[in-house]
C-alpha cells in the first residue's frame, strides 16, 4: 500500500517506518526536522519535511502522496511532569485537535480510504470497579485538574477518527518505553525522584515501542473502532516501579504518604500511583490480529529498554 506516516521520527514512527517497509509499503514520512530527511530516506521511505500544524502544508504532502492509509503518529513531548500533564502535553494535545483536523481534512481530500491515530491508554481510564478496562468501558468523567485538556484532547481525537467517512482506527498506546521513549522517565527513576506514592495500588499498562509499530502495521488493513494496544500484564506502581529501578541499576524508589505526595506532586501523580486502571488487549490480538514481541514488561524492562531485537539489552550511551 502507499502509506503516509505523519510524525514519523518520533519514538513509535522510528520503529514504525522499517517495519512498513519490511513489509512492502510504499511510505511518505513527514518530520518537522530537514536535519533528519536522510536518516528517513536511508530506510527507504520519501520524506516531507512539514508542521503537523501547517494546513497547506499538510495538505500539499498528502496530495502529493496519494496515500491509501494515512498514520497519526504526531506527538511533541520533551519532559515528564506529572503535577503539570497538560502543560507538558499541551503542544501534542494541538496535534490531536487542530493537527488531526488538517490531516483528515487533507487526507479526505485526496481519497484516502483509512486512517489510524495514535492514543494513550491508561489514566483515562475511569478509576472506579474492577482493575483492568476494556475498550468498551467509559473514560473518567471526573480526572484531575491537571489532566482534563489532555483527556478532552485524547477524547476529541477519539470521536473524530471513529465518527469519520474514512475507515478510522484508534491504537491506544500503554505508557510507552524503549530505545528514545523513556530517557527522561529513567533519569527521574535514577535520582529517585519518582516515589511509590501510598499503597501503590494504581495499575498501568505498558507498551515497547516496537510492538506499539507493529499493531499500526496489523491495522492497515484490519480492524475497526478503537483498540488498545499495551502488554499482557498490567501492573501496579509498587510492582512495577522497583523493578524497573532494578533494571536501570538505580535504588530502590521511595515510598511516601499520600499527603506528602499531593504536597510534593500533585493530585494528578497521586492518581497516577493509587487509583488509576489498566488495560486489556484482547480485543486487538483477537481483531487484528496483533501479537506482541514483548508480551510483559518485566521481560521488556529488563532487556528491552535500548533495544528492538529482543536480544540482550544494550548498554546505555
Amino acid at each position: 500500500m502507499r502509506v503516509l506516516v505523519a510524525g514519523a521520527t518520533g519514538a513509535v514512527g522510528k520503529q514504525l517506518v522499517p517495519q512498513l517497509i519490511a513489509a512492502g509499503h510504499q511510505v511518505t514520512a513527514t518530520t518537522r526536522s530537514p536535519g533528519k530527511v536522510p536518516g528517513l530516506q536511508a530506510a527507504g521511505a520519501d520524506a516531507a519535511v512539514v508542521d503537523g500544524l501547517d494546513a497547506v502544508g499538510i495538505g500539499e504532502a498528502v496530495a502529493k502522496a496519494e496515500p491509501e492509509v494515512v498514520i497519526h503518529q504526531m506527538t511533541a513531548l520533551s519532559d515528564f511532569d506529572l503535577r503539570h500533564v497538560d502543560r507538558t502535553f499541551a503542544k501534542t494535545n494541538e496535534l490531536r485537535t487542530t493537527g488531526l483536523d488538517h490531516l483528515m481534512a487533507a487526507a479526505q481530500a485526496a481519497g484516502v480510504r483509512r486512517i489510524i491515530a495514535q492514543s494513550y491508554s491508561g489514566w483515562p481510564n475511569i478509576r472506579t470497579g474492577g482493575p483492568v478496562k476494556t475498550e468498551d468501558d467509559p473514560l473518567d468523567p471526573d480526572p484531575p485538574k491537571a489532566m482534563r485538556s489532555t483527556l478532552d484532547a485524547i477524547k476529541y481525537l477519539e470521536n473524530a477518527v471513529v465518527s469519520s467517512p474514512m475507515q478510522g482506527v484508534v491504537l491506544r498506546y500503554g505508557s510507552l518505553y524503549g530505545p528514545g521513549a523513556t530517557d527522561a522517565f529513567l533519569g527521574m527513576i535514577e535520582r529517585r525522584q519518582v516515589p511509590v506514592i501510598g499503597n501503590g495500588a494504581g495499575v498501568w499498562s505498558f507498551t515497547h515501542i516496537q510492538d506499539a509499530a507493529s499493531a499500526a502495521v496489523a491495522a492497515l488493513d484490519r480492524g475497526d473502532g478503537i483498540y488498545n494496544i499495551v502488554d499482557d500484564e498490567p501492573a501496579p506502581v509498587r510492582e512495577w516501579l522497583p523493578a524497573l529501578a532494578t533494571a536501570i541499576g538505580a535504588k530502590k524508589p521511595f515510598r511516601v504518604p499520600v499527603w506528602l505526595g499531593r504536597l510534593a506532586a500533585g493530585e494528578a501523580a497521586v492518581s497516577a500511583m493509587t487509583q488509576v486502571r489498566g488495560s486489556s488487549n484482547a480485543k486487538a490480538k483477537r481483531e487484528l490480529p496483533w501479537e506482541l514481541a514483548w508480551p510483559t514488561w518485566r521481560d521488556g524492562f529488563a532487556r528491552g529498554l535500548h533495544t528492538v531485537t529482543g536480544q540482550d539489552r544494550a548498554s546505555r550511551p
